[in-house]
């Protein structure tokens, strides 16, 4: 049977849609995504669900709580953090103002949407603004007492997100300590969350550290792809990477506040794939390094030398999209895993030392004249290797093949109703 019209569309976009969704899942199990919308060009909610799965990501980090995301995520199991921007810190110490805010962005999308935690701000504390500072815990509490009157602050916790800025010192890791000027405003944070059962966030980026010092700091540490690696000479814990040597200056931080044993998740890290003549490391290969190396961290539920479990470590990569209306430097608007059309910013493979192996087609799920760019060849002799090659499991492919068989259905029924001229525009594929 020849596939024409509208259909063959359909059917060359699912076909594409299967590749990546039996590639990730099977070694993924626990990723986090920061899905930012600082763009003109990016496709509609509906058709990002099948992306976030390709990538195996089972939790998603907003910056505001898009009715048409937590819509088109309903009943798909993935888990939401719904974020409030910093300008709403006044109006949020409001009571009725919280419980409208949680009624209308929280409660109405539950439970087919599993939206777990709300963020107040973002990087608050060192945007050194005192009337800023001086809103956010009177937000975040007003925000929790709302969940309670609703009943839903078992399920749904209140925390804010800072930069590593805040901390004072951060190497060697032993010494991690908090700015002075921010020991009382991070410490009521603290007891908040101990509180309230909620997580301290911090957006943790080795590549700030990199770009500053490219000379000084070593590219395969920041990599994780050191050899060596570093000591504490204080705990004599050794480090062959530097987003844990980061993750562990904020444990001591918090533990010199008296706060040992608070949960820590990484609200934000990544590598960006382009940036300007002076962002030195800002290149695929880079990015391709770094948020692999990541992936494979995570997957293996690795904990840092300080906290070796691991078991309370969530870590959210930024971002899925890069997005051109983003300002500041031209890495700004280069972080994403994935181009606006769905094509990978880069190609992204991780091959462990077993036989499962994990990367992204180098093919579009959208329509675009332009394909991704090559993926650089390594020669890193680290120790995660990364290719471009894609895994495939005979078991994952069956499982894709009868849910894109079942979209094809249902898209062929939606057609039969409602003919269409130009699938890709009519049906909202690009905004």
């Amino acid at each position: 049977m020849e596939i024409r019209g509208p259909v063959a569309h359909y059917f060359q976009i699912l076909l594409l849609i299967s590749g990546y969704l039996h590639v990730f899942p099977t070694l993924v199990s626990s990723i986090g995504i920061n899905y930012g919308q600082i763009a003109d060009n990016l496709p509609s909610p509906e058709h990002v669900v099948p992306l976030v799965k390709s990538i195996g990501a089972t939790k998603v980090k907003l910056y505001d709580a898009d009715s048409r995301v937590l819509r088109a995520f309903a009943d798909t199991g993935v888990e939401f953090i719904v974020g409030l921007g910093n300008e709403y810190l006044a109006k949020m110490q409001d009571l009725d103002k919280a419980k409208s805010w949680v009624k209308s962005n929280v409660q109405a999308y539950l439970p087919a949407t599993k939206i777990t935690s709300i963020t107040v701000g973002n990087e608050v504390l060192t945007f050194n603004d005192s009337t800023l500072t001086n809103n956010l815990l009177p937000a975040m509490q007003s925000l929790h007492s709302a969940l309670v009157t609703l009943g839903l602050d078992k399920q749904v916790t209140v925390t804010t997100a800072h930069s590593l800025a805040i901390l004072e010192t951060s190497y060697p890791p032993s010494a991690g300590a908090v700015r002075k000027d921010l020991i009382p405003y991070v410490t009521e944070i603290l007891d908040f969350h101990l509180k309230t059962g909620s997580p301290f966030l911090v957006n943790a980026y080795p590549f700030f550290a990199y770009k500053a010092s490219p000379k000084q700091i070593s590219l395969d540490f920041v990599l994780f792809q050191s050899k060596t690696g570093v000591v504490d000479p204080s705990t004599n814990l050794h480090y062959d990477n530097m987003l844990f040597a980061q993750i562990d200056a904020v444990y001591s931080a918090l533990a010199s506040l008296g706060y040992k044993k608070l949960p820590v998740h990484i609200s934000e890290t990544g590598w960006p794939s382009r940036g300007d003549e002076d962002e030195a490391g800002a290149t695929p290969e880079n990015a391709r390094k770094y948020n692999g190396n990541l992936i494979k961290v995570i997957c293996q539920k690795k904990g840092t030398p300080m906290r070796p479990n691991g078991g309370d470590l969530n870590i959210y990569v930024f971002a899925l999209f890069n997005e051109n209306l983003k300002p500041g430097p031209a890495s700004e608007r280069n972080y994403g895993l994935f181009n606006p059309d769905g094509a990978p910013a880069y190609s992204l493979g991780i091959t462990g030392t077993n036989t499962s192996s994990v990367g992204v087609p180098s093919t579009s799920i959208f329509k675009s004249p332009q394909s991704a760019p090559p993926a650089p060849t390594s020669s890193s002799t680290g120790y995660l290797s990364i290719t471009s090659g894609v895994g495939r499991s005979h078991s994952n492919f069956y499982t894709s093949l009868i849910a894109c068989l079942a979209l094809i259905v249902k898209l062929l029924f939606l057609h039969r109703i409602h003919p269409v001229g130009n699938p890709i525009e009519n049906i909202g594929w690009m905004r």
